[in-house]
């Protein structure tokens, strides 16, 4: 699913104005009915109070339409209008005077004005600002924003919870709606999916408001929503006449004393994702551990117990996952250094392999075509610095990638994969995963995927999704306290086979069927 920008959501709106011929207000219609049945299917008449927050601008209007509609079905509702300017737009004012023609006559709310009490068993719906917010709302505003939040009311709000920019960080925590669930008009809001803006987005989900559909299928945009229909075509099935060489022979290289854990995990997951063969390559203290823990996998050993020094194999691997637990030692970094200035093969990177990367940047330009750096929060940092607010986050990590034409997995509860100006949002995954070892996991998968013949960025991407598919399923057995890394291993198959699983049938269908 693309995630479209703002100008391309306006430019969405008037192309499909035009296209369809009809009026500005009539699409403003559309939408207010979707969140009107949205809303109706859940509530089914209950005489639960709603309470109405509209501004003055076009979200104000779809809130003032779907008011109209709310009370038309009887509901007890109580229209504000928040003043926050002088200027209206031409379909709030239009909405308001149907509104009035119902009777419905709205509080106005300005600077002065005494705020609503509002009960925590009432609703809320936020339609005070929309997409176009571009500056902090005057104090006022966030006063009436702080008093909704402080209300403990299921907060709904229209498309963005007000006060959010679409396309800059937030100045001011206190000056965004806490929404308890967001209905997004026909795409969800970049917003919606990074750490600092994520937080005021409890659920969401798309309302489709029939917006232009050769727009929404021709329009490219920098990021994009993946979930099991985006993968689905990414997948490689096995061949029936076909043996362990055909899916490729893996090379994880990494391990210390006290790190050969972390090696295990990759190259059990390397496995579990189909890698045909893998090799571990590990100072000899990881001998003994790696053979009697894993007997379906190589191992290899350096001759030192503290470093990998020696990395001439006598194969040639299809990928190459290292760094897991290498260290970063004075040895470590030349013989790292080393490696890079002779190998050509297809390389995933993650843990000291990024942190001696960001210690000796000249090594970047050593890396193969895309290979796959895999860093959580801090080790982004040493790579491109810090940054001011996520979105300067993803313009550093888009210039990276495209300076040293590698592929960026940005961990976090929605994993970003990054190559050149495009960005890939996943949506599995949960907070159980944030345990030890589960980036090891992650590098394994990705790894695996390549030894297969995947293409290094379809890998990334392919590989973040099972990654918290496998989470999410076991989930299910562990809960979020007791998830670790080798649970999400184990979950690994049952993620393959969900891709496959079709819907549930309604139990109107299982009849249909009888």
């Amino acid at each position: 699913m693309k995630i479209f920008t703002t100008q391309q959501i306006y430019d969405a709106d008037k192309l499909t104005i035009e296209n369809q011929q009809i009026a500005s207000h009539e699409l403003m219609e559309r939408a207010a009915i979707q969140i009107f049945n949205w809303l109706h299917l859940r509530l089914q008449g209950t005489p639960v109070k709603i309470h109405l927050f509209c501004g003055i601008g076009n979200n104000g209007g779809d809130g003032i339409s779907l008011a109209r509609h709310l009370k038309d079905h009887g509901y007890s509702i109580e229209v504000h209008v928040v003043n926050y300017s002088d200027k209206r737009s031409e379909d709030f004012l239009l909405n308001l005077s149907r509104l009035k023609e119902r009777k419905i006559w709205p509080n106005y709310i300005n600077s002065a004005t005494v705020l609503p009490d509002i009960n925590s068993q009432d609703i809320v719906i936020d339609a005070i600002f929309g997409i176009g917010l571009n500056r902090d709302p005057d104090n006022w505003v966030i006063a009436l924003i702080k008093h909704l939040n402080a209300s403990k009311a299921f907060v709904l709000s229209v498309d963005i919870p007000s006060g959010l920019f679409t396309d800059k960080g937030i100045n001011n925590q206190e000056a965004v709606i806490n929404a308890s669930y967001v209905l997004s008009f026909q795409t969800p809001k970049l917003v919606f999916f990074l750490p600092e803006t994520g937080v005021f987005v409890k659920q969401w989900e798309v309302l489709d408001i029939g917006i232009d559909p050769e727009y929404l299928i021709k329009t490219e945009s920098e990021f994009e929503l993946i979930g099991k229909n985006e993968v689905l075509p990414i997948y490689i099935p096995r061949e029936k006449f076909s043996h362990k060489g055909t899916y490729g022979h893996s090379l994880i290289i990494g391990g210390s004393y006290g790190k050969i854990g972390a090696v295990q995990l990759t190259s059990r997951a390397c496995l579990a994702a189909g890698s045909g063969l893998v090799t571990a390559l590990v100072p000899k203290c990881g001998y003994i551990p790696l053979q009697t823990a894993l007997p379906e996998i190589m191992v290899l050993t350096s001759n030192s117990e503290e470093l990998i020094s020696d990395i001439d194999f006598n194969f040639t691997p299809t990928v190459i996952g290292i760094g897991i637990g290498l260290g970063t030692s004075k040895e470590v970094k030349k013989a790292f250094s080393s490696f890079l200035g002779t190998n050509s093969v297809q390389l995933v990177i993650d843990a000291d392999g990024l942190n001696l990367l960001s210690e000796t940047k000249s090594l970047l330009k050593q890396m193969p075509p895309k290979s796959v750096l895999t860093p959580h929060p801090k080790e982004l940092e040493r790579l491109i610095g810090t940054w001011k607010d996520d979105f300067e986050k993803l313009k550093k990590a888009k210039e990276f990638s495209a300076k040293y034409d590698c592929i960026l997995v940005l961990k976090g509860a929605n994993t970003i994969t990054i190559y050149q100006n495009k960005g890939f949002i996943n949506t599995t995954g949960n907070p159980g995963m944030a345990t030890a070892g589960s980036g090891d996991v992650l590098t394994g998968i990705i790894t695996g995927l390549i030894a297969q013949g995947y293409d290094t960025l379809k890998a990334a991407v392919f590989g973040v999704y099972l990654h918290g598919s496998a989470g999410d399923i076991a989930l299910e057995s562990y809960g979020y306290q007791a998830l670790n890394a080798s649970a999400i291993i184990d979950a690994l198959g049952y993620a393959y086979i969900d891709l496959f699983k079709r819907p549930e049938a309604t139990e109107a269908e299982e009849n249909k069927g009888t």
